[in-house]
C-alpha cells in the first residue's frame, strides 16, 4: 500500500512501505511483528484475516476498548514496561493502562504468536523490541524520528508527472464510477504539496479514477497517491482573518462531516504578529434586490487572525451594483464589481457579482402544491440555471410576483391566495426577474389526500433482498410527532447478506394500493432515521409495468419530513397502483450508511396536473394578404392581414391569441408582448430572437415585427411555443391553426 510522508527535513515522499519488526525474548527466542496499533482487516492480496497468528504492538496512542475488535482471535497479552513484562493476560485483555514508557504484545492464544508470549516472555523477563518501515521500491530502511507525518493511502495515481497504472485493484473504491475523490500529491522539485478533493458538481456524482489523474495532470503534480473517497472526501479551511474552520465545499451528506480513519492537517505554530491587513467576509454573488451582510477580518504578518472590533471599517461597492448600509449591502443592479472595505491604512477588495436576467438560460418555480383555493398557503422555491452551467437559488424576496386570475400576496417564498375570480378556470402565478419571467398554473382541487393510515384495515407486509435481511413492516401508533395518530413504520436490518440489500413495506400486500386518476406527484410525510440510506417507491401501471421513483437519495434528517415525489417522468400508465415503500442500501459506498435504523411514512397526498383552460380549441385558416378569416367556419374581420417576408411567414399575434383563447398583454416602452393561456407565459419582442416560453429562453428563427402598430409573429413561434398544429397550403396560400 503506498502512502504519503513528509521527512525531518521536509522532502515529500510517496512510496510502498511494508513493517518490518521483531520481538526478541530473554533466551534468544524471536518473533515477527507484524504490526503497531493496528485495527483488524483482511490483508491484501491473499485475503486472510489480520491477526490470525500474528504478533502485533500496542501503545498508549490506542484508545479503543478493544486490540483490537472483530479480530476473530483469542488473546494472549503481555505487558512491557521499561523493557520488563509485568503482567500476562491468557485468553483476556490486560486490563492495566498501557503507560507511556510501555506497550502491550498481543498474540493469538493458542497460535504461535500465543504460545511465543506464553512460553517466552513469562513476568519479570527482559525483552527487546524493534520495527522500522522499508521502501518496498528501494529497499531503504525508515524509523520513526525520520518522518514528521505519514499518511496511508490508496492506489499511486501519478508518477513522474504521468498518470500511472493502479497500483491495486481499485474496484472496492469505485474505480470506474463517478465518486468524490481525495488526494495528495506533491511537485517535481518537491517544494509545494497538493491537497485535492472532488466532489459533486450539477448532475456529476464526482469523477472516475482516470478523470481524476486527467485532473491531477492538469495542475502540474508530479506524483500523488489515492487517498480516500465517497462520504469520507472533506476539506475544510480557515479563511483568511477567520478564527473558525468551515467545509470547502459540500461533502456528500451535504454539511455534515464523516469521521475517518486518518487525514492531513496543515496548522501553523507561528507567535502572534502586528497587524498586517483586513478581509472582507462575506457572499460574492447575489441577485437583484438580494441583502447580503459583510464583517471585516484582520489578520497579523503570520495571517493569525486577530480582533477586529476595535477598527472601524468604511464600506463601498464599483459600479454602483448596491448601497451598504451599516454593512449590509442591498444589492440593485445587475453586474460585476468589487467590494471595497477601508479600516485606517489597510483596504481589502473582494469580486462580487449581482447576477442579472441576461445571464440566465431556465428560471424556474417549484411550487410544493398548485391547489387554487382562497386561503392555500404555496411555498414556491425559485431557481436559476445560468448561460455559464451555474444553478442558482433565487432569495425568495428578489423576483416580483403578480397574478392572473386571483388575488395573492408573496413574502418569504410563500404565496397566500386571497380571492378567487369567479369564472377562473386556470390561474397563473408569475414570477419576473430583471426581465425574466416564469410562471405556474394552478387549478381548484389539484390535490386529493391519498393515504393517512388512520382507517387502514389491510394487511401490511415486510419483504427483503438478499434472504438474509431481517426487518418489519407495520402501521403503529405512538412515534414521536404522531404519538396519537398511525403511520406505516419500516424497520430494517442489513447486517447479515452482502451486496445491495432492500427492505419493503407492501402496503395492501401484493395488491398494492389504487391511484384513482393521472397525478403528477404524491407528497408525503417521512420520519428519517439519518442512516444516509436511500428512499424509493414502487408503482404498477396498468400495463403492468413498474415504475421505481426516488422519495429521497439520501435520508440525511431525523424526525418527520415532508417530502414531494415526481410522477410526471415516471413512465406510469394509469390507472396505477403503489405497491412498495422501500430503503435500499447499495453495495458501493456502503460502510458510509447505517445498516440497521427505522423509518416511517404518513399524509400521502396525490398531486394532479392543474386542469388548464386550454381555451377555445378552434379551426382558424387564414390567406396570405387577405385582412379576413374564418374560425370555425365564421368569418372574422383582421386589423393586418398575414404577410410573406424574407421567405418568413408572419401572423398577427393578437388574432390568433384570441381566437386559442389566450390572454395578450403589450408594453410599449419594453416593445414586449406577453401571451398567458394553455399553462404557458411566452414572452416575444419585437425586432429581438430571444424569447421566454414558462421560465425557458429560446431564440426564434425570426424576429416579431411591427407593422401598423400590430405584433406580428413567425408562424413556426404559434406551432412551437403556443403548441399548435399549423398547416401551410402552397397553392392556396391558406396558413391553418388547430
Amino acid at each position: 500500500m503506498y502512502a504519503f510522508a513528509l521527512t525531518k527535513d521536509k522532502t515529500p515522499i510517496i512510496d510502498r512501505f511494508a513493517f518490518s519488526g521483531s520481538v526478541q525474548a530473554a533466551d534468544g527466542t524471536k518473533f515477527a511483528l507484524s504490526g503497531l496499533n493496528n485495527s483488524s482487516y483482511t490483508t491484501y492480496p491473499d485475503k486472510t484475516a489480520s491477526h490470525v497468528n500474528a504478533l502485533y504492538m500496542y501503545t498508549n496512542a490506542w484508545t479503543a476498548a478493544n486490540r483490537p475488535a472483530n479480530s476473530g482471535t483469542t488473546p494472549m497479552e503481555a505487558l512491557v514496561v521499561d523493557g520488563v513484562v509485568t503482567e500476562i493476560g491468557d485468553g483476556v485483555q490486560i486490563q492495566t493502562p498501557i503507560p507511556a514508557n510501555g506497550y502491550i504484545l498481543r498474540g493469538h492464544k493458542g497460535k504461535d504468536s500465543g504460545n511465543f508470549i506464553l512460553n517466552s516472555l513469562p513476568v519479570g523477563t527482559q525483552v527487546t523490541s524493534a520495527y522500522n518501515l522499508v521502501s518496498q521500491t528501494s529497499g531503504k530502511t525508515y524509523g520513526e524520528s525520520d518522518f514528521q507525518m505519514i499518511v496511508s493511502g490508496h492506489t499511486l495515481l501519478m508518477d513522474g508527472g504521468k498518470a500511472s497504472s493502479f497500483s491495486r485493484d481499485v474496484s472496492g473504491v469505485s474505480g470506474s464510477a463517478d465518486r468524490a475523490r481525495t488526494a495528495v500529491a506533491y511537485s517535481q522539485d518537491g517544494k509545494t504539496a497538493y491537497l485535492v478533493t472532488v466532489e459533486e458538481y450539477g448532475s456529476h456524482d464526482g469523477v472516475t479514477l482516470t478523470e481524476f489523474q486527467k485532473i491531477l495532470t492538469a495542475l502540474g503534480v508530479w506524483k500523488a497517491v489515492n487517498l480516500d473517497g465517497g462520504g469520507s472526501t472533506t476539506m475544510i479551511t480557515r479563511p483568511l482573518g477567520e478564527t473558525a474552520t468551515t467545509l470547502a465545499h459540500p461533502t456528500y451528506f451535504g454539511t455534515t462531516q464523516r469521521a475517518v480513519a486518518n487525514g492531513i492537517g496543515v496548522f501553523t505554530t507561528a507567535p502572534a504578529g502586528a497587524t498586517k491587513g483586513i478581509a472582507a467576509s462575506g457572499p460574492k454573488t447575489l441577485f437583484i434586490g438580494q441583502q447580503a451582510t459583510y464583517s471585516l477580518k484582520a489578520y497579523d504578518t503570520y495571517y493569525n487572525p486577530i480582533d477586529a472590533a476595535g477598527l472601524t471599517p468604511s464600506w463601498s461597492v464599483s459600479g454602483g451594483l448596491g448601497a451598504f448600509a451599516n454593512g449590509v449591502l442591498t444589492a440593485s443592479k445587475a453586474g460585476a464589481g468589487e467590494l471595497t472595505v477601508k479600516a485606517g491604512a489597510a483596504t481589502d477588495k473582494v469580486g462580487i457579482e449581482v447576477v442579472g436576467g441576461a445571464q440566465i438560460n431556465q428560471l424556474k418555480a417549484t411550487p410544493n402544491t398548485t391547489v387554487l383555493e382562497p386561503g392555500a398557503k404555496i411555498a414556491v422555491k425559485l431557481s436559476a440555471t445560468l448561460a455559464d452551467g451555474r444553478t442558482l437559488e433565487v432569495p425568495a424576496d428578489s423576483a416580483k410576483w403578480e397574478f392572473k386570475g386571483f388575488t395573492a400576496a408573496a413574502s418569504g417564498g410563500v404565496i397566500t391566495i386571497g380571492t378567487v375570480g369567479e369564472q377562473t378556470k386556470t390561474g397563473y402565478a408569475i414570477a419576473r426577474y430583471d426581465g425574466f419571467s416564469t410562471a405556474f398554473a394552478l387549478s381548484a382541487g389539484a390535490e386529493k389526500s391519498f393515504e393517512t393510515f388512520e382507517t387502514a384495515a389491510y394487511p401490511v407486509t415486510f419483504d427483503k433482498l438478499p434472504a438474509e435481511t431481517a426487518g418489519t413492516a407495520a402501521i403503529v401508533t405512538g412515534l414521536p410527532g404522531r404519538e396519537a395518530s398511525k403511520a406505516l413504520q419500516l424497520t430494517y436490518d442489513f447486517t447479515a447478506g452482502t451486496g445491495d440489500r432492500f427492505a419493503y413495506a407492501l402496503p395492501n400486500g401484493s395488491a398494492g394500493l389504487a391511484i384513482t386518476g393521472s397525478p403528477s406527484g404524491l407528497t408525503l410525510d417521512v420520519f428519517g432515521d439519518g442512516s444516509n440510506n436511500w428512499l424509493r417507491a414502487e408503482f404498477k401501471g396498468a400495463d403492468g409495468k413498474l415504475a421505481r421513483v426516488d422519495i429521497a437519495k439520501m435520508v440525511n434528517w431525523s424526525g418527520w419530513k415532508q417530502l414531494r415525489v415526481d410522477l410526471a417522468g415516471s413512465g406510469l400508465t394509469y390507472p396505477a397502483t403503489l405497491t412498495k415503500l422501500y430503503v435500499v442500501d447499495l453495495a458501493e459506498g456502503q460502510d458510509e450508511r447505517s445498516l440497521t435504523g427505522s423509518v416511517a411514512f404518513d399524509n400521502l397526498s396525490l398531486q394532479y396536473p392543474a386542469a388548464i383552460d386550454d381555451g377555445a380549441q378552434s379551426d382558424i385558416v387564414l390567406k396570405l394578404g387577405q385582412k379576413s378569416a374564418t374560425v370555425d367556419g365564421k368569418s372574422v374581420a383582421l386589423d393586418i392581414a398575414p404577410l410573406l417576408l424574407d421567405g418568413t411567414t408572419y401572423l398577427p399575434l393578437r388574432f390568433v391569441s384570441d381566437a386559442l383563447g389566450a390572454d395578450i398583454g403589450w408594453d410599449q416602452a419594453a416593445q414586449k408582448a406577453t401571451v398567458t393561456g394553455g399553462g404557458k407565459l411566452v414572452e416575444l419582442w419585437v425586432g429581438k430572437p430571444d424569447l421566454l416560453n414558462t421560465g425557458v429562453r429560446a431564440t426564434a428563427a425570426a424576429t416579431p415585427i411591427l407593422r401598423s402598430g400590430r405584433v406580428l409573429v413567425p408562424v413556426r413561434v404559434v406551432s412551437t411555443e403556443l403548441g399548435r398544429k399549423v398547416g401551410w397550403d402552397q397553392k392556396t396560400k391558406t396558413i391553418t391553426i388547430r
